[in-house]
């Protein structure tokens, strides 16, 4: 079933330019591990967000972060730390102090606009993404940098603001017989990644759907607000490459450096969740060149349309050319023209000029030039 055709106001709306994000230029000249949020600010305060639990107990809670220490003393299984709000670098210098994380990893977790990447440390592990989302096609895709710092069964998450795509993960950890109760931290790491690349599949889902409105709108309507639309939606397609290319990488990463933090049980699921990671970027590639076939498909319809209005004025002008002919022959001042004087010389004329269009229009009917 053919896609519907979406409003072209809709569509212009959809891709309002975003507000462009601040460059670290401000950065320039600090010494590497200095701390400075490089994007907006999102939240009035931190949250802290603590869940923690084994296969018999789970637990809840907003928490402070001068309270954060007397849980760490619980002697749980896994404890997940999700601190949403990273404009406080005050806050995050002192959770980093508390976890012993280094400067440079606080550095990239503040620094909004870090390529994906993933580092193994002596004694944690670091990995930073792009959060993409995108409920319907026509919604706007929104990125958000998240991050994630494992350490002694412990996993720390690091958002911009509130609203995620754990809601699935949180889910099946209030489940006692759920899989992710039964293991480790990492298992929770590689549960939040795949939500992560799982989400990347409903976002590609409604970029596909909104490419085929568009070509829709190519072949139908190509006007200039179309052409608008193509241009903003590969301008799309190119953030989006920058945004998934990396992911190869640092889902591939665990492999290669973190054998000694990721159990052996988890590892073939990091290499299923890279097979997808791989599956997304083809996909990506996939749209990516529809987006610039659509382009194509625009001038083309452009040009073609241009070729038939062009093809109906030359058929209109070649059928009176005859006729302008004659009636230049007859509108001459000379007195020696024996049809001025006949009686019934103008109805001959308009006949034969009526005959002369019947006859072209059939000559160009059987050429299938109409």
């Amino acid at each position: 079933m053919s896609p519907q055709t979406p409003n072209l106001k809709a569509v212009q709306k959809l891709f309002k330019p975003k507000k462009k994000k601040r460059k670290s230029t401000h950065k320039i000249g600090l010494p590497p591990g200095a701390l400075v949020f490089t994007g907006d600010k999102k939240l009035d305060e931190v949250e802290i967000n603590l869940i923690t639990y084994d296969e018999v107990d789970f637990y809840e809670e907003t928490i402070q972060l001068d309270k954060l220490r007397e849980h760490l003393k619980l002697k749980k299984k896994v404890l997940w730390i999700d601190i949403i709000g990273l404009h406080d670098v005050a806050i995050l210098e002192k959770i980093g102090v508390l976890f012993g994380i280094h400067k440079l990893t606080l550095e990239d977790i503040l620094n909004v606009n870090q390529r994906p990447k993933m580092e193994a440390f002596e004694d944690y592990l670091f990995a930073a993404m792009k959060m993409i989302q995108c409920p319907t096609p026509e919604s706007p895709i929104d990125d958000e940098q998240i991050s994630f710092v494992l350490k002694d069964g412990i996993l720390l998450t690091f958002q911009e603001k509130k609203g995620d795509v754990f809601n699935f993960v949180r889910s099946r950890l209030t489940d006692p017989k759920r899989t992710v109760r039964q293991r480790k931290a990492d298992y929770l790491l590689y549960s939040l990644l795949d939500a992560v690349i799982d989400n990347y599949f409903i976002v590609m889902e409604n970029v596909g759907e909104r490419i085929e409105n568009l070509e829709s709108q190519a072949m139908t309507s190509p006007g200039s607000e179309t052409l608008s639309a193509l241009y903003l939606q590969r301008r799309e397609m190119m953030d989006l490459r920058r945004t998934v290319y990396p992911l190869r990488e640092v889902i591939g990463s665990f492999d290669k450096y973190a054998d000694d933090k990721i159990s052996p049980e988890t590892r073939p699921f990091i290499r299923d969740l890279y097979e997808n990671t791989i599956q997304v970027i083809e996909t990506m590639e996939v749209f990516r060149d529809m987006s610039s076939g659509v382009l194509d498909l625009y001038m083309n319809s452009l040009s073609n349309r241009m070729n038939n209005i062009m093809k109906v004025l030359t058929v209109i002008s070649t059928i009176f050319i005859p006729l302008s002919f004659v009636a230049g022959v007859y509108g001459m001042n000379f007195d020696n023209m024996p049809e001025l004087h006949w009686k019934y010389g103008y109805f001959y004329v308009i006949g034969g000029m009526g005959l002369a269009i019947v006859g072209m229009l059939v000559f160009f009917r059987r050429k299938d030039w109409i």
